[in-house]
């Protein structure tokens, strides 16, 4: 039975990461690959909606469970991937290196996989909150898989072009694993909780358009 439930798992992973590659379902008549530019525009636009999501979940969450203050009547937030060296602005973004950008946005992902999964599986059981809002979280954390794997087509797609390095294979994930089941992550309030979430997320949305920009400069951003 597991081995059937490890092959269906394999098999659904491999259909996602042939959707991310193709303009249309396959089969369809007229079906290609996407270019570079066309999939940048996917994950553009998938962590867009992703950081939409969050956003109307937040301001749910802050609605149904107001923040929790310390001391000096401040929101005690500390993110879980607070440790993670992350550019702030577009100017310091710019300068890193297109590998590592690229990691980075890698790894700031696979820290919220799993996360993102035990915070589906608390906030079940919380009756105050409506069905839209669980409707939200899971498809939050369905969309997070998605875009990982989308993000990963992109870096094969640059890897294969020459655009940037092989240095990056097997490093996000490794490197990530211990973020993502961080104790910190599972002790936040749920409205920090998301809070965390949409920032990191909004992150990763700029980070995206940043390296599409270095790597297309004929777009003009």
């Amino acid at each position: 039975m597991a081995p059937a439930r490890a092959a269906g798992r394999a098999g659904a992973a491999a259909a996602l990461a042939l959707l991310w590659l193709l303009v249309c379902a396959p089969g369809d008549a007229g079906c290609r690959l996407l270019t570079v530019a066309d999939l940048f525009d996917r994950v553009i636009r998938h962590s867009g909606r992703i950081h939409s999501l969050s956003t109307a979940l937040y301001a749910e969450m802050e609605k149904h469970f107001p923040p929790r203050d310390n001391e000096l009547g401040k929101p005690a937030r500390k993110c879980h991937t607070s440790g993670m060296l992350t550019p702030n602005g577009k100017e310091y973004a710019q300068k890193i290196p297109r590998e590592e950008l690229t990691h980075l946005i890698l790894k700031l992902l696979q820290a919220w996989k799993e996360p993102l999964s035990h915070f589906n599986q608390h906030i079940e059981h919380h009756q105050e909150l409506p069905d839209d809002s669980l409707s939200k979280a899971k498809q939050i954390s369905n969309m997070v898989h998605e875009l990982k794997t989308g993000v990963e087509k992109v870096t094969e797609k640059m890897q294969s072009m020459g655009i940037i390095s092989n240095s990056l294979n097997g490093m996000a994930s490794s490197e990530a694993a211990g973020l993502s089941i961080s104790n910190e992550a599972n002790m936040m309030s749920d409205s920090d909780f998301i809070h965390c979430f949409r920032r990191d997320s909004n992150k990763v949305q700029s980070y995206l358009k940043i390296l599409k920009c270095r790597i297309m400069p004929e777009n003009s951003c």
